[in-house]
């Protein structure tokens, strides 16, 4: 089992990719996170106050580097949890206390991210983005996966987002090393959608939880900083506040967003913050943040109500 405290005891180079935790916060009393680490994947179920290896039923005898995580969107009644490594997809019915590996296509890719269908308890979908083999997909609640990937020019998928209106829409976006692509028949196949800076990697995405009504669509860039479509990717616009030399890595809408316009991104290793749906920014709590490289963010419960940060060395801090 890994420390349980990796705010002391981490090593400079475990890397938090992504940080994750159910839509509500409920469950057995638990404040529930999760940290997708260079060492494995964490669980907290204080609020991120200690950690400790959610792979430790495993028995692994080598760490299990975890690049991307996606939780069941009803996880207080079907506490799902899908794990993306390279070279395997795990899935656990129980929270993260025990696993399963999922059958994959040989041989089996990196995975890069994943996302799961709104509808998950209906259609049991998950999206899998892989470094060299575009997008899995499971319609099986993670069991098995194919590829699908009929008119995806890029098979290096970065990112993936897909819309909450998804079982009216079909719509799933795909951000790769040569831009973005889009799906509207639930992935089934792709197209290329124009972006005004050329083929710049789109490494983050964020889909308004009002897709339906406003159509706001997020793309992250490698170089070009921040793009923003309010007609699904038809055009584009950007905002101000920030310059665009560094990435853009995340994309954040505060889970109150159905009522709000507060956003944060991930910009480089400094986070910005929006209070007008992504019109302008500005940085956000820079004195508490200390200069310190951060690698992940999650908003959640909300901006203003807590913030989870984690950095390059394993640590979290929550605001």
């Amino acid at each position: 089992m890994e420390p349980k405290n990796p705010s002391s005891s981490a090593q400079p180079t475990d890397y938090i990719f992504q940080l994750a935790a159910p839509a509500t916060f409920d469950r057995g009393g638990e404040e529930i996170y999760f940290a997708a680490r260079a060492s494995g994947l964490f669980r907290s179920g204080d609020g991120g106050q200690t950690w400790e290896s959610a792979y430790a039923s495993l028995e692994a005898r080598q760490t299990l580097p975890t690049t991307a995580i996606a939780l069941a969107p009803d996880f207080i009644h079907e506490p799902t949890v899908f794990a993306g490594l390279n070279g395997a997809i795990l899935r656990s019915y129980d929270g993260g206390i025990n696993w399963q590996r999922s059958r994959l296509p040989t041989p089996p890719p990196a995975i890069s991210a994943l996302v799961v269908s709104p509808d998950f308890s209906e259609d049991g979908m998950v999206f899998a983005g892989t470094n060299e083999d575009g997008v899995l997909v499971s319609t099986d609640r993670g069991q098995s996966w194919v590829s699908w990937n009929f008119g995806l020019l890029d098979l290096n998928i970065l990112c993936l987002a897909i819309s909450p209106d998804f079982s009216a829409d079909e719509t799933v976006y795909a951000g790769a090393e040569s831009g973005l692509f889009r799906s509207t028949n639930g992935g089934r196949a792709w197209k290329e959608v124009t972006l005004p800076i050329g083929f710049d990697a789109v490494i983050s995405l964020a889909i308004s939880p009002r897709f339906a009504q406003d159509n706001t669509l997020f793309v992250g860039t490698e170089n070009k900083g921040l793009l923003i479509s309010r007609d699904r990717g038809k055009s584009w616009a950007q905002p101000t506040g920030f310059t665009s030399e560094a990435p853009v890595n995340q994309i954040l809408f505060s889970p109150a967003s159905q009522t709000s316009k507060e956003m944060l991104m991930l910009h480089g290793g400094t986070i910005l913050v929006s209070s007008n749906g992504g019109k302008t920014w500005k940085p956000w709590q820079v004195r508490k943040l200390g200069g310190r490289n951060i690698t992940a963010v999650l908003a959640h419960p909300g901006i203003g109500k807590g913030v989870l940060v984690g950095f390059e060395d394993g640590s979290t801090i929550r605001i």
